[in-house]
């Protein structure tokens, strides 16, 4: 019998990611988008009466700090990698709908308890973008931190697929580094409160959790390989 030898961690990343890209990066968009219609209606027209939520002690060990716009931001590219590295349509599928339903349930919670962060005076000092942030995401649907919840959720499904993948622990501390700046980025820049972010990833790491438990069976990474000519040694 045939064996081929072990595959070379960088090799099934790269064929995960090449593995319907464009699909990937159609879905992803697409997700993105609807989600903002939702978020941004329901910021602009509140179903009830906004809660302020509080601020805690955390909330006052952590200064406002400009810089941490770029982690902030940067949830939307790091959204793209986990969808980007499923293997197979079905599993494709399902992480998508796993997905938009953890954002379906962050709608829901801004709809029937819009919330906000308390109002804070905050000098931004010029830093690029800022200015741009606060015109257009305002103080409400604070509360759970949905930054968090998917930054999360992304954040075990990366841990899942590195270690599948045979992937060094570095580059799983990057995956573990990068949810916690960005986590640490909504209170930085004040566009959440600690009990928005604690919510958030309550959210989160229940979706991420029970996304793992029900799913499709992964696809083995041979059905994207040509068959093997020779399988036996008639010898």
């Amino acid at each position: 019998m045939h064996v081929n030898p072990p595959v070379p961690w960088t090799t099934d990343i790269g064929e995960r990611f090449r593995d319907r890209q464009w699909l990937k990066i159609l879905g992803t968009t697409v997700w993105i988008w609807v989600f903002f219609i939702g978020y941004f209606h329901l910021l602009r027209n509140p179903m009830g009466p906004v809660f302020e939520m509080p601020w805690t002690f955390v909330d006052d060990w952590v200064p406002f700090q400009p810089a941490w716009l770029i982690p902030y931001l940067s949830l939307w590219v790091y959204v793209g990698i986990a969808p980007g590295l499923q293997r197979g349509f079905l599993p494709l599928v399902a992480y998508g709908l796993w997905a938009g339903a953890l954002c379906v349930a962050g709608l829901l919670c801004f709809m029937f308890l819009p919330t906000r962060v308390p109002p804070v005076s905050i000098d931004p000092g010029g830093f690029p973008g800022f200015a741009m942030l606060q015109g257009i995401d305002a103080a409400g649907n604070a509360c759970p931190s949905m930054h968090v919840a998917i930054a999360l959720f992304t954040c075990v499904w990366l841990e899942h697929i590195l270690r599948q993948a045979g992937a060094p622990r570095w580059l799983r501390l990057i995956n573990l580094a990068w949810f916690l700046a960005i986590a640490y980025s909504t209170m930085a820049t004040r566009q959440h409160v600690f009990l928005d972010a604690l919510a958030g990833g309550v959210l989160g790491g229940l979706f991420a959790c029970a996304s793992l438990r029900w799913r499709p069976a992964d696809v083995p990474r041979a059905a994207h390989e040509p068959a093997t000519v020779a399988i036996m040694d008639r010898r």
